[in-house]
């Protein structure tokens, strides 16, 4: 299978990168560095030539390049080529909140497959950061439903897609989100018992057809952006068939 390079060095050894054409759940606290991850893959895919799409939920696109450039990542270039375009549904959000509000409608019930009618049609990989704001008033079989059909649409449309949840909709949604993606990252901020210290580290929950690390990966957050600290030796095949995958 054709993967995509993630970027961090010591996952894209452990994974060998992300499968083209999959989806990819990413969760954590704040803090764990989702944003930069998502903005260290999207550098990496269109470094290989991939268009690409960063769909913004909660930041916009000034405050997502001086992030970037803080860690060297020249995006406003990436954007002058043509291989990275910002999508802000902040203001959108906002507008069609106060709309339904206005009407006298139940405001900001999520409809996730609206999101698909912003990304360009010639987008090849897109990252979604986050989606937690379209998950309001949403009970548990909404969200599947909604879920399923995202992950379904981006697959039919061959998009590599990384998807982040907040720690908030993770902590309610995630299990069901895990069984329509094809692989799932959780970045956790914790205590390392033997030091005292806290440290991050990367719990590969999911890799379809891949062989994972069994151990956390710790990592941390630099000049560079995420670095693995540790490689780990012991792998697991994903049992887990290709024909679960949506």
């Amino acid at each position: 299978m054709e993967r995509i390079s993630i970027g961090i060095s010591g996952l894209d050894d452990a994974l060998g990168g992300f499968p083209v054409g999959r989806s990819m759940l990413i969760t954590g606290d704040a803090g764990c560095g989702k944003t930069i991850f998502g903005l260290r893959f999207a550098k990496s895919s269109c470094e290989e030539g991939y268009v690409t799409a960063y769909i913004t939920a909660e930041e916009d696109s000034h405050d997502l390049h001086v992030q970037a450039n803080s860690f060297g990542w020249n995006t406003q270039k990436l954007e002058e080529q043509g291989l990275l375009t910002f999508i802000e549904l902040t203001g959108i959000r906002a507008r069609i909140t106060e709309a339904e509000i206005s009407m006298d409608m139940d405001p900001m019930k999520g409809n996730f497959t609206k999101i698909l009618h912003d990304i360009p049609p010639e987008t090849e990989v897109v990252i979604i950061d986050s989606l937690g704001g379209y998950t309001a008033k949403l009970t548990p079989y909404d969200f599947r439903n909604q879920f399923d059909l995202l992950v379904y649409e981006l697959k039919q449309r061959g998009i590599t897609s990384v998807l982040i949840l907040d720690s908030a909709t993770s902590n309610e949604f995630n299990e069901l989100a895990l069984f329509s993606v094809y692989g799932a990252i959780k970045l956790v901020r914790r205590e390392n018992p033997y030091t005292g210290r806290r440290e991050r580290v990367m719990d590969i929950i999911k890799m379809r057809s891949t062989k994972t690390p069994t151990q956390f990966l710790t990592y941390d957050i630099g000049e560079n952006g995420i670095v693995i600290q540790n490689g780990e030796e012991c792998y697991e095949e994903d049992e887990m068939q290709e024909n679960y995958d949506i």
